[in-house]
């Protein structure tokens, strides 16, 4: 019998069996009866919630960064609404529980958090005053009285946003924001306060012991200032402001492989390349622009519509989350485009002396005479400016002006709507352009799927005119012989997944969102507000699964996700990927996950792979032009998995099905692929079965 033949045969058997499972309750209130699932004709994967812990705490940021320890098979949840890190025990990751916290200190709140595999645990600490140095805290996380595990701190600079452990476990990396005061001076012309962003590299000593303020360096950004930067790396304030990037460069995020660290800096739209070991900040590129007169958006909230469309505007990428990994060889580095305005102080009328905001709308711009003439092409800006077209879309008053003439000859809005790949050095390889937008507009249906909703509201079409679905989290990770990339939509909620196993010809496999839509009660909405991912390898894994564990800001939910290879392991071999980074919340690969990249694209054309792009134009993306549904292949694989009900009898059906097959189950390494693909819920009776 062929392998390929086999194959079908436990598919259409496997089949059988998803179909039964459906009926098992849900482990969760928070897993909602029906799950939202869009999928590739021939998907790689299918990712399914099976567990959430719920803090009954809601819009308070109480989930947001998470992290996985395999020795406890515990998680750790950044609960910002409490200042702690929620201790959860993940042994069955269908059931979890709290089993205590660690916390950050009165007054004090607490940002990230990772793990290293012998259990030293780093949390970002962030001082009642924002402005101040912030700290690093050390802990161990296999301690069993978690009230006596901190270990030390060391001194960060302000307001440390996110930690990573690098993947050898040598060096704690902490993105130091420097966000301003939310006070503005008398005149409301300057910040009252704004320290200097800045990276930390922690040295790490080994075993589960803290180090010391010796082991703790920062890279600044201070070597830039009176510098010219690349073209769209952006520095500004209010207009006292002496913007400068030692000051304006706000950290966001960080990941790091081979010995760089890759941090987000969000407003600025750029990227830092850090060289570790020296701790020195060696680079500055540009983020992604997206060209939106080629690449489609969905540009209002006012129009009743899910429908994008071409607008002569760009979109700042501005990425949030990063995640390093290697592919042929190579490092690359993932974003997630989030977009993010500017805007602190208090308004006059509250007692402050004024807000700073670069956020304008397209339609007021339009309205006070400040878009130059010409500057749109043939577009009436008449047109444009009616708010069922584009009059309320968010536009950056930072960028695209022109100061000899006075207005502006470019605009700029928040966010591409997209998730980008780079290369090592900061060249853009692959953009998934409008796809996340053409997605959410094709599942939208009154009550079932709102497209463009809001994470504390499912009013339809909601965040059309501000950055759309929000692309937010982002984790990378192994499963089998293909790496994907696992992106959080903060605002419609629901992952994203890509085939990332060749960076330039990235493609589309699935989407699946535990989101009720018919309610905006919070108890019983599902996960609102996707924050923070973390990928757990199969081998380190509860119950032999690979996994993805989700930390929602919103619902104050952390959601466990089983993640299945359906394409199943080759022969039986053992699984090589190294997906398990020793900081665990970023996904990095080790370099030993390095391998031929002819080999890793074994097994593509079991995909619809989508249009081969060429993508090195950083402002241009041949991706851009795409339309999401021919990238996406048919993807009419959409289906709305509903669980609830009762098993009864389900087991011995599915048994029954897979005994008429059992000449097959002789076969080398089909026993193996059989609980590959069954659901987790039955792969136990499976196994005794078998």
């Amino acid at each position: 019998m062929s392998r390929s033949f086999s194959r079908r045969a436990l598919a259409l058997c496997v089949a059988t069996a998803t179909t039964v499972s459906l009926a098992v309750p849900a482990a969760s209130a928070k897993i909602v009866d029906s799950v939202i699932e869009h999928s590739v004709a021939n998907a790689s994967l299918k990712v399914s919630p099976i567990g959430t812990y719920e803090s009954g705490v809601y819009k308070e940021s109480a989930a947001e960064i998470v992290a996985f320890h395999p020795a406890t098979k515990r998680i750790l949840t950044v609960n910002a609404h409490a200042g702690e890190i929620d201790v959860l025990d993940a042994s069955d990751p269908t059931t979890l529980t709290r089993i205590g916290s660690i916390s950050a200190g009165e007054g004090k709140e607490i940002n990230s958090v990772a793990v290293r595999p012998d259990g030293l645990a780093v949390a970002a600490v962030q001082q009642a005053d924002k402005t101040e140095e912030g700290e690093a805290l050390f802990f161990n996380v296999a301690a069993e009285n978690l009230e006596s595990a901190e270990l030390g701190r060391v001194t960060v600079g302000a307001l440390p946003d996110n930690v990573h452990i690098t993947a050898d476990g040598s060096y704690a990396l902490v993105a130091n924001e420097g966000e301003p005061s939310n006070e503005l001076n008398a005149e409301g012309t300057d910040y009252v306060k704004d320290p200097e962003g800045s990276v930390s590299v922690i040295k790490l000593p080994e075993g589960a012991v803290a180090p010391t303020e010796a082991d703790a360096r920062i890279a600044d950004f201070k070597a830039f200032d009176g510098q010219d930067l690349p073209e769209g790396v952006r520095v500004f304030g209010p207009s006292a402001h002496e913007s400068k990037p030692s000051i304006d460069f706000e950290p966001e995020y960080i990941s790091s492989q081979d010995g760089k660290a890759f941090v987000t800096l969000q407003e600025a739209n750029a990227i830092a390349i850090v060289d570790i070991e020296s701790a020195t900040v060696e680079k500055i590129v540009p983020a992604h622009v997206a060209d939106h007169s080629k690449t489609p958006l969905d540009t209002s909230n006012k129009d009743d519509k899910a429908e994008l469309r071409t607008v002569p505007v760009k979109g700042l990428s501005m990425p949030d989350s990063i995640g390093a990994f290697t592919a042929g060889g190579q490092t690359y580095f993932a974003t997630a485009n989030e977009g993010d305005a500017r805007e602190w102080g208090v308004k006059e009328k509250d007692g402050g002396s004024g807000v700073y905001t670069d956020e304008v709308e397209l339609g007021d711009l339009v309205e006070e005479g400040k878009v130059c003439e010409g500057a749109l092409g043939d577009v009436s800006l008449e047109d444009l400016a009616d708010k069922k077209k584009a009059g309320n879309l968010k536009l950056t008053n930072a960028s695209g002006w022109n100061e000899e003439k006075g207005c502006f000859d470019e605009l700029y809005a928040y966010g591409s709507r997209s998730f980008s790949i780079y290369d090592a050095n900061g060249t853009v390889v692959f953009d998934s352009g409008s796809e996340f937008e053409e997605i959410t507009a094709e599942l939208n249906e009154p009550g079932v799927f709102h497209h463009n909703a809001n994470n504390d509201e499912a009013e339809f079409d909601d965040r059309s005119d501000n950055k759309g679905p929000e692309p937010e989290a982002l984790v990378i990770g192994k499963v089998g012989e293909r790496t994907y990339a696992f992106i959080g939509a903060e605002r419609v909620g629901g992952i994203f997944v890509y085939d990332v196993t060749d960076p330039a010809n990235a493609s589309f496999v699935t989407y699946v969102n535990n989101r009720d839509f018919s309610t905006d009660e919070f108890a019983d909405a599902g996960d609102l507000g996707p924050e923070g991912f973390a990928f757990v390898d199969k081998a380190d894994s509860p119950n032999g699964d690979y996994l993805l564990i989700v930390g929602n800001e919103v619902s104050g939910t952390t959601t466990v996700y089983s993640v299945e290879d359906l394409l199943g392991s080759t022969d039986g071999e053992p699984d090589d990927s190294n997906s398990n980074d020793a900081g665990n919340n970023s996904g990095d690969q080790d370099g030993k996950d390095e391998q031929d990249g002819k080999d890793e694209q074994d097994g593509k054309d079991e995909q619809d792979a989508g249009t081969d792009q060429d993508n090195s134009d950083q402002d241009d993306n041949s991706k851009d032009t795409q339309g999401g549904k021919d990238s996406k292949g048919s993807a009419e694989n959409s289906s709305r998995s509903v669980s609830g009900g009762v098993i009864a009898g389900s087991v011995i059906g599915v048994i029954a099905a897979l005994a008429a097959t059992i000449g097959i189950l002789r076969v080398p390494g089909v026993r193996e692929t059989v609980l590959s693909l069954a659901p987790a819920p039955l792969r136990a009776q499976l196994e005794k079965f078998l």
